[in-house]
């Protein structure tokens, strides 16, 4: 009760069109990293751009703090990815009045397939370069709401962001094509490629649909085994954030190789592997190609 005291004090006393920087431009907040790099890729310098949770941080349980909250409250718009990804944000955006905006607006949803969230929209839509396009044209569209001078700015950055994009894009897609049907198998310990999946024209399975507590239980690994040994998967893969000890399990059993970790919900610092979005796309696609070749990248 007292941490929501505090909070309510910290909003009551800021309110939305403070968020400028001491040189005049506006603040943008996003929910996590990866949001924060494309958005400040559209931005350029016009805008002051921050995440609340930091690099390595677990998004889907975050817990947000009172400076989160007077940093959102400040803030001119806050960007977040929706399709329920950050379940802590509905009680985080009661406490600001700061223009909201969820980047998956226009995305079409992939439904999860198993588990507790069964039938409810997979979040992990900007894990495919193909969808996250989308993300960066609600980007632009919102800076330029907010901003309306640097117009020129924000479209010209978004349409060189895009770019970038499409060539990952295509990447991933000759290296794929070139596979036969059999290695056109992807498998994660979390259910988060199912957009790169689908826009890719692979075939997926996981151990569990989103981060929870019941990662890796008997019934998820024997459903994965079983299908890493129906379609002769050479690799498996585990995400950066998560204990990979089930899926090491799968490749014991079925003679897989684990693979690379790959990065989904949050970049790295500045010297990890995958400091930017940009670079968290193409080492995720490196992999997952050389995996599925059943080579070293």
């Amino acid at each position: 009760m007292a941490a929501l005291v505090v909070l309510a004090l910290l909003v009551s006393s800021c309110s939305t069109g403070l968020g400028r920087d001491d040189d005049g431009r506006k603040h943008v907040v996003t929910t996590f990293t990866v949001l924060a790099d494309m958005a400040r890729n559209v931005a350029g310098d016009a805008l002051v751009v921050e995440s609340i949770t930091k690099p390595g941080a677990e998004i889907h349980e975050y817990e947000p703090t009172p400076s989160d909250m007077l940093k959102a409250a400040k803030a001119d718009v806050v960007l977040d990815n929706g399709l329920g990804l950050e379940r802590w944000f509905d009680r985080f955006l009661q406490r600001s009045e700061a223009r909201h905006v969820t980047l998956t607006e226009g995305v079409d949803p992939v439904p999860i397939r198993s588990g507790e969230y069964h039938g409810k929209a997979n979040p992990h839509a900007w894990m495919s370069p193909r969808t996250a396009a989308l993300y960066v044209t609600n980007i632009r569209d919102a800076f330029i709401r907010i901003d309306p001078a640097h117009e020129a700015t924000f479209r010209a950055n978004a349409d060189a962001y895009l770019a970038r994009l499409a060539e990952i894009d295509r990447y991933l897609r000759d290296e794929l094509a070139a596979l036969p049907d059999s290695q056109r198998a992807l498998v994660s310990c979390e259910g988060a490629f199912s957009y790169l999946a689908r826009d890719a024209g692979l075939s997926e399975a996981y151990l569990w649909p989103v981060n929870s507590e019941s990662e890796g239980t008997p019934q998820q690994i024997k459903a994965a085994t079983e299908f890493v040994r129906r379609n002769a998967v050479p690799t498996v893969f585990c995400e950066s954030t998560v204990n990979d000890g089930a899926q090491r399990q799968v490749a014991r059993e079925t003679g897989a190789e684990l693979g690379e970790p790959l990065y989904v919900d949050s970049l790295s610092g500045p010297g990890g592997p995958v400091p930017t979005y940009l670079d968290l796309l193409r080492h995720d696609a490196r992999v997952i190609v050389a995996g599925l070749r059943g080579g070293a990248p």
